[in-house]
């Protein structure tokens, strides 16, 4: 198995268990971070992050396909007892979908710093 597989298997992974998580009702032992929308932004950053990964150089496709997969939820959670939808959670998906980017981004700029410091070095 390649590490793009199992990047690809984690990026599914996760987007998975967000969905579950956002359709199940609410209960205490719920993971979060103590506020709603940025449960979100992580939620979000994490699956931008774990996509950049598994699909190089596919950014507008995974933005777009994960502010929609976002849309998606908010019209699922409107279907639900227990949930309710939000424009304000959308926003949020986007927030944490560019943090995730900017993220992955400066992890990619230190490491090729560092092997470019590592092969000077030699």
């Amino acid at each position: 198995m390649t590490s793009q597989q199992v990047w690809r298997g984690t990026f599914w992974a996760c987007a998975l268990a967000i969905l579950a998580m956002s359709l199940l009702p609410p209960v205490p032992q719920m993971p979060t971070t103590g506020w709603d929308k940025s449960n979100h932004m992580l939620g979000f950053a994490i699956l931008m992050l774990l996509g950049c990964w598994a699909y190089p150089g596919r950014t507008v496709f995974l933005v777009c396909g994960l502010l929609a997969y976002g849309a998606l939820i908010e019209l699922l959670q409107s279907l639900t007892p227990a949930r309710f939808a939000e424009w304000g959670d959308l926003l949020a998906d986007g927030c944490g979908l560019f943090a995730g980017w900017a993220l992955g981004q400066t992890m990619a700029w230190l490491l090729a710093r560092r092997a470019a410091s590592k092969s000077s070095d030699e």
